[in-house]
């Protein structure tokens, strides 16, 4: 008689076999073909408002507003007609409002078994968006690098030409026309080195406290606006020391503080500026196409008038700017700082409250 192999999908646990997915912050059912859950997550269990007890050996179709179409794409799968099947869908959890939701349907290992994967789908946005602004970042750094190149080799050519050409001649007046040449060529100099600067100077990786950013920041701040502005606090205590470099990560608040101070400048006149700092940890995050069990949030927010409809989409492109002074690098190189700590910035912003928030994964 043969012996069961004691490793074999049957022999065990369903408890044990998907234990992993209740790391998952998306919503993860493992069925039969025939509709019959055989492992809920955590995260479906809260969604849905009820034990994993009672999910278990219940029908999945029937916990949407159209079970049709699940029941369809789990005999597809049965069937192999497809591998994998996406679409959205409505999910009725017990006792709260149909939760809209895009469901994902792929085959297992194991004949006859589906795994059903769903994402809210105000969360499936949030991914797509993270993940434009990844690649938005990385198309913003190859640019920035290869535009301050192609600049700075004629810049440093026109510079030395004006130079040797106010040696030649005598009249006044064309001197002053060549001084104006060389400190404009000096001033676009500056502002190369400033788009170079991310990318040649050395990463130095130290222990970094969050907080002690933010308080330098904090006094940074103050120090140029020590009237009308208040700067609060709202920290995390127990967020721990983390590994980066921390000479870019306050060049990087502080880039978003300052912009955010300079936003408020209406407010400051009238005595009721705010930003605030805020920290926080976030648990089982998802962001540049990878999912991490802890990661620090800190959101730098002000009650300025908010950024500009016309350029919210691209407030991380170099050069784009709200202000008619201003560089618009500070955003830019902040996103890029941030991004070598394999981290992002988001930005929301509504008249009265735009907010800021970086995250940064943690050990």
């Amino acid at each position: 008689m043969k012996k069961p192999n004691p490793f074999s999908a049957a022999a065990v646990p369903a408890s044990s076999r998907f234990q992993s997915f209740d790391l998952l912050a998306t919503l993860v059912a493992v069925v039969r073909t025939n509709g019959i859950v055989v492992f809920a997550n955590a995260a479906l269990e809260d969604a849905l408002g009820t034990s994993r007890r009672t999910i278990e050996g219940s029908r999945l179709p029937d916990c949407f507003t159209e079970p049709l179409i699940l029941h369809n794409a789990l005999e597809g799968a049965g069937s192999n007609e497809f591998a994998a099947l996406r679409y959205d869908a409505w999910l009725r959890p017990l006792n709260r409002e149909p939760l809209p939701v895009h469901v994902v349907v792929a085959q297992t290992d194991t004949p006859g078994e589906a795994i059903v994967e769903l994402l809210p789908l105000e969360q499936q946005a949030k991914q797509d968006r993270e993940e434009r602004l990844m690649d938005q970042a990385q198309a913003n750094k190859e640019l920035i690098r290869n535009l301050a190149h192609e600049i700075k080799n004629p810049l440093g050519g026109i510079r030395g030409a004006a130079q040797l050409l106010q040696m030649e001649i005598e009249s006044k007046e064309l001197t002053e026309y060549t001084q104006v040449i060389i400190h404009e060529a000096d001033r676009l100099q500056t502002l190369v080195d400033r788009l170079l600067a991310p990318h040649r100077r050395p990463h130095l990786v130290g222990d970094v406290n969050i907080h002690e950013v933010c308080e330098r920041v904090r006094s940074l701040i103050l120090a140029e606006f020590p009237k009308g502005l208040r700067v609060l606090r709202d920290y995390d205590i127990s967020i721990p020391d983390f590994r980066g470099d921390r000479e870019q990560l306050i060049q990087a608040v502080l880039n978003i503080a300052h912009n955010a101070a300079q936003a408020l400048a209406e407010r400051i006149a009238g005595g009721d500026a705010q930003i605030a700092f805020k920290t926080r940890i976030a648990r089982q995050v998802t962001f540049g196409k990878q999912r991490y069990r802890l990661a620090l949030e800190l959101h730098v927010i002000d009650n300025g008038p908010g950024v500009p409809d016309s350029i919210k989409d691209r407030i991380f492109f170099p050069l784009i700017s709200g202000r008619e002074d201003g560089s618009g690098l500070g955003l830019t190189l902040a996103q890029t700082f941030v991004q070598q700590h394999h981290g992002l910035i988001e930005c929301e912003s509504v008249p009265g409250r735009t907010d800021f928030k970086m995250l940064i994964p943690l050990p």
